[in-house]
């Protein structure tokens, strides 16, 4: 015949139950929103990146580069535009770009810029590996969103 336990311990045990799924709805949407919110920031830059939406794509050839940008003549229009994603830039280089409508900003086209531009994924990506991996205790998932996030920058820094 089983012992029943007093109703102390089976109170106990099933607040114990109820913080640990509390625990794992909490670590799953952190996860969740650092994913989402890793991927709303990089879809403002990859948008442009992907497709421009007046036609206006097309060469850019630098002129010169400092610090926070490098500015160039754009082909299509012969208007001097600025390309903020500046690593790795030197003066004299022609590179092939979309103009942002209603600015005076270009953005990389093709795979480069589509890579570039889902930086902010990629480190998103990193980040819920960790949560996943020591808040939910879900290592192999863990490892495959990390993972992810890694061979995002590696491609992002191989081909830029």
């Amino acid at each position: 015949m089983p012992v029943r336990r007093d109703r102390l311990r089976r109170a106990g045990e099933s607040a114990f139950g109820a913080l640990l799924l509390t625990r794992m709805i909490l670590m799953t949407l952190l996860a969740l929103l650092m994913v989402t919110g890793g991927a709303w920031s990089s879809w403002d830059t990859a948008r442009d990146a992907l497709r421009s939406p007046e036609g206006a794509a097309g060469p850019l050839t630098l002129a010169a580069c400092d610090r926070e940008r490098c500015t160039g003549t754009f082909g299509p229009s012969g208007e001097t535009v600025a390309l903020y994603q500046r690593i790795g830039r030197e003066p004299g280089e022609t590179l092939e770009v979309a103009l942002r409508p209603g600015t005076a900003e270009v953005v990389r086209t093709g795979a480069p810029g589509v890579l570039y531009a889902c930086l902010p994924l990629a480190g998103s990506l990193l980040l819920a590996g960790i949560v996943i991996g020591g808040g939910l205790r879900m290592y192999r998932t863990a490892w495959a969103t990390a993972g992810a996030g890694i061979a995002l920058l590696a491609a992002a820094f191989a081909l830029w």
